[in-house]
């Protein structure tokens, strides 16, 4: 295993101050030493004429590329409607038009925080089905999926509850073992 793999974060929510964002930075300490990045999925809506027209956007290729270079990433989804945000599907979509197959055997862990009391489990699924053409390696388990998330994190920005810092842990040393080896 590399001494220090590169991870990427993605966030499904924009908001600076998203309980996603709080559980990706909580993922990336329980991950361990790494180098770390956040992709920013502040992308153009997906359209075939703007491709046709201009090509890939650079935001877009610069988002392939992260995905690429990375050895594992990390996906915090919330749950918008029953369902994964327009952000983060706009974001696969476009990357999937990317040359490269930039997510092909990509380790991945994803989790989510959401205020229902299901933790964003039918965001976790549908996001699941969405990148399965691209042949990620996505992490069966554990699932993390943070109930109530307004009141789940402290006022440091940290998991406030043993169990879900356990099962965080458990989900982020799957995901290290199966970083390949450098």
């Amino acid at each position: 295993m590399p001494d220090t793999p590169a991870l990427l974060g993605l966030c499904g929510a924009l908001r600076a101050a998203s309980t996603n964002r709080l559980l990706l930075s909580e993922a990336r300490l329980a991950f361990g030493p790494c180098t770390y990045a956040e992709g920013d999925l502040h992308l153009p809506l997906f359209d075939e004429d703007i491709e046709t027209a201009e090509g890939i956007p650079p935001q877009v290729q610069r988002l392939a590329n992260q995905i690429a270079a990375a050895d594992a990433v990390i996906i915090a989804c919330p749950e918008y409607n029953k369902s994964l945000p327009g952000v983060l599907k706009n974001a696969l979509d476009w990357v999937s038009r990317t040359k490269g197959a930039p997510w092909r055997d990509k380790p991945v862990a994803i989790m989510s925080a959401a205020e229902g009391r299901a933790g964003g489990e039918r965001a976790q699924y549908a996001l699941r089905l969405c990148l399965t053409p691209f042949r990620a390696r996505v992490l069966p388990g554990p699932e993390v999926m943070i109930a109530h998330a307004r009141s789940a994190f402290d006022d440091a920005g940290h998991l406030n509850d043993d169990k879900s810092r356990a099962v965080l842990a458990d989900l982020m040393g799957a995901l290290r073992a199966v970083v390949p080896q450098g």
